[in-house]
């Protein structure tokens, strides 16, 4: 007697995550041909859905398979189970996505870099893509910043645009083919184009000039890295006087040229995502002295396209690979738009005809303490999206904040933080923002029923909100949503509760005071503000931001001295101009209080000689940073038994032992020290007084690298939990997020 044929099954899979645009539906194709499975797979509006039928084990080994065996790019979150009635249909195929109903869902998947296989055909001469700039397939390429609406296919890309030749479209259609449904596919004779000969390009780099070249998410300013004049010129014309430039490399090797990796740092640097990684420069890196005057690092950046790629491979040498933007503007990526605002600082245009639908500027990373520490977030992580520990009952929009600002956008437990759009100080950024915020709602269909928005009402993002019609508006405190996003982005649950050391330049404090330097005892709903720096005088007010010789002189006054100008500020301030700051200071006079630990900073470095004016936002923080040495020792750091971080006897022997000649990186080095040991020591005290054993660092103060492994090592030496922001920074671009997860906790509660 045969033995009876397995019972036929059928069942419909709803698979979610980042699952279009990645070769999930084609992966899913050859694995149904492999174990003999009829049915089909197609996209729709929140991601791919499946019907497979055939032998109860084969469809569970299909099951089982389909995430640990997922393409490179996909991401799956869930895989949801629906048991059908078997049909009796032959075969397996992918189906076309159906109309768009209902509220989408699908996570767009970010831009990648190119990868190994289309880097071998674009080095290849007998390759029909031999050097063209705009190869890509399913397992690399543009994908945010070319897409305009979802479900990810073709026409609603901007490569709508370009019809397939016979060859793209034969790759294009067939399910076993590297490029079935490669969005961007394409090639010299149907594809995009560049404006100009890639060897004319090469030859006016060479010759010393900028070169303004459209890239993915929009147009870089590049030079020779290791040509002085040709970096110099670039600072002069993009009005970006010491902010340091990011280079761009061809190979890990030519990376590792310039500076010291680590297995993470290197890690980071090769990945899809080819972030910026700002690491220690090597002391032999041939790069001009102005790519990066004043401190340590290099920040460094492998070529993430083919055009990058076929560039770097030509000239052989590193490329200073800078936004294509003038100081304070958003980066350039339409191309009239680039050719008006950048014909005056680049001498050559480099364009190409595929359309750039968002903006998007590069992501910046560094290691801290062994784990990544973002500093911004944008091409290559943006639109994934973070999960809310509790889901959000309405559609909402949280605004960010004013500096490094983003914006996001959150339904059910699906938040998407959008990429770095910049400060929002002119009408050019908040427009960026603006459109930004549109595209979003555009591409997730989501329209927000409450907008959040940061509690000072003169940010250009709080004015954007209150601007919204039809919506239910909800301010959040500035620092709260710093502490919130960092307990968020851990996973923990809304009640968790924390002590937050929050350290950063400027937030609207309840008291309508500028915080900075709060210790705050809360959870993502509600917090309290239990410690603090002790507050001085911002003589001048924003004035102190961009002379830090004011809070110099606010900080010596507070502490009983300063009465002359410093050895170490002569020829930088006159005598009349310190006396009348002083006079500010002592009677409040146009000198608002501040708790923040980020204008500390700048008085210290300004004491040191290092900087009493700035050109860029935290410069004269960064260059104390850098100026430090390995000297043993501290100066105290009272911690007050209300909680009050007092650093008035530090202050006083920075300015001492800088007078009697102590070298400045002996002086920088004992200040972060004894800043640190004031913070482990009041952290420890609030988590013990309020029965709490995590503390949270963030606001962009903890981007300090030196301070934050010495407050980290001794909350760690003191069995305190620590947790420190890593997928969002921590400094502004990661209040968009805290500020949706306060508004999710509330509503939660």
């Amino acid at each position: 007697m045969s033995a009876a044929a397995p019972a036929v099954v059928r069942t419909r899979l709803v698979v979610t995550g980042t699952v279009q645009g990645v070769g999930f539906r084609p992966y899913v194709y050859r694995l149904a041909h492999e174990l003999a499975l009829d049915g089909w797979v197609l996209n729709d509006a929140h991601g791919v859905v499946i019907e497979v039928e055939g032998p109860g084990d084969a469809v569970a080994e299909l099951i089982a398979r389909l995430r640990p065996e997922a393409p490179p790019l996909a991401i799956v979150e869930q895989v949801r189970e629906v048991p059908c009635s078997p049909v009796s249909e032959h075969g397996f195929e992918i189906r076309a996505s159906p109309a768009s109903s209902g509220a989408v869902d699908a996570p767009v998947s970010p831009d990648s870099a190119t990868c190994a296989d289309c880097l071998a055909e674009l080095r290849d001469p007998g390759n029909r893509r031999y050097r063209y700039p705009f190869i890509n397939c399913t397992n690399c390429g543009p994908r945010f910043t070319i897409v305009r609406g979802i479900p990810y296919d073709r026409p609603r890309t901007t490569m709508a645009g370009f019809k397939m030749c016979a060859d793209c479209q034969a790759e294009y259609d067939d399910p076993r083919d590297r490029r079935f449904h490669a969005q961007p596919n394409a090639c010299q004779v149907c594809g995009p184009a560049l404006s100009l000969p890639l060897e004319q390009v090469v030859d006016a780099l060479r010759g010393g000039a900028v070169v303004a070249l459209k890239g993915i998410g929009g147009y870089h300013l590049a030079c020779l890295a290791a040509d002085e004049q040709a970096v110099a010129t670039l600072r002069a014309r993009k009005h970006r006087e010491d902010k340091p430039f990011a280079l761009m490399v061809g190979s890990l090797a030519m990376a590792q040229a310039l500076v010291t990796l680590d297995p993470l740092e290197t890690e980071l640097l090769c990945s899809p995502q080819r972030p910026i990684v700002l690491a220690a420069r090597r002391a032999d890196a041939d790069v001009a002295p102005s790519v990066a005057p004043h401190t340590g690092e290099l920040g460094v950046m492998l070529a993430y396209s083919p055009l990058h790629q076929l560039l770097l491979d030509d000239i052989g040498a590193p490329l200073v690979m800078t936004s294509g933007n003038v100081s304070d503007e958003p980066i350039a990526f339409a191309d009239l738009d680039a050719r008006d605002r950048l014909a005056g600082t680049a001498d050559l245009l480099l364009t190409h005809d595929r359309p750039i639908a968002t903006q998007t500027d590069d992501s910046v990373l560094r290691v801290a303490r062994g784990r990544v520490l973002t500093l911004r977030r944008s091409r290559g992580y943006v639109p994934g999206s973070l999960s809310l520990p509790v889901p959000t009952e309405v559609p909402l929009l949280a605004c960010g904040a004013e500096l490094k600002s983003t914006f996001c956008v959150a339904k059910g437990q699906r938040a998407w933080v959008s990429h770095h759009i910049g400060d929002l100080h002119n009408y050019e950024t908040l427009d960026s923002f603006r459109t930004g915020v549109e595209h979003f709602q555009q591409l997730f269909e989501l329209r927000p029923e409450l907008v959040v928005h940061d509690l000072h009402p003169e940010y250009l993002s709080s004015k954007y909100a209150a601007e919204r019609v039809g919506v239910e508006l909800l301010g959040v405190q500035h620092h709260h949503a710093h502490l919130a996003a960092c307990l968020a982005e851990h996973g923990l649950d809304p009640g968790a509760q924390a002590i937050g050391a929050i350290f950063d330049g400027t937030g609207y404090g309840l008291d309508q005071t500028v915080w900075g330097g709060e210790i705050l005892l809360g959870d993502q709903a509600e917090f309290e503000r239990i410690g603090h720096l002790l507050p001085v005088a911002m003589p001048g007010g924003e004035a102190a931001v961009r002379e830090p010789w004011r809070m110099a002189c606010s900080w010596l006054s507070a502490a009983g001295a300063g009465e002359a100008v410093p050895d170490t500020l002569h020829g930088e301030v006159e005598e009349h101009s310190w006396s009348q700051v002083r006079k500010l200071a002592q009677t409040g006079l146009a000198s608002p209080l501040t708790t923040s630990i980020g204008r500390l900073f700048d008085a210290v470095a300004a004491l040191c000689g290092i900087r009493a004016r700035i050109n860029y936002e935290g410069q004269a923080a960064i260059e104390l940073e850098a100026a430090c040495d390995r000297a043993p020792g501290s100066y105290r750091v009272r911690v007050t038994d209300s909680l009050e971080i007092d650093p008035r006897e530090a202050i006083l022997a920075v300015a001492t032992e800088i007078a009697t000649g102590v070298p400045v990186g002996t002086v920088a080095a004992r200040f972060h020290t004894g800043l640190a040991e004031a913070t482990v020591t009041v952290c420890t005290r609030a988590a013990e007084a309020n029965g709490v054993d995590m503390v949270v660092l963030s606001g962009g103060v903890f981007l300090n690298q030196r301070l934050l492994t010495l407050c980290a090592d001794g909350l760690d030496a003191a069995g305190l939990k620590v947790l420190i922001p890593s997928l969002l920074p921590p400094g502004d671009g990661g209040i968009s997020f805290g500020q949706a997860a306060v508004a999710a906790a509330r509503m939660h509660r």
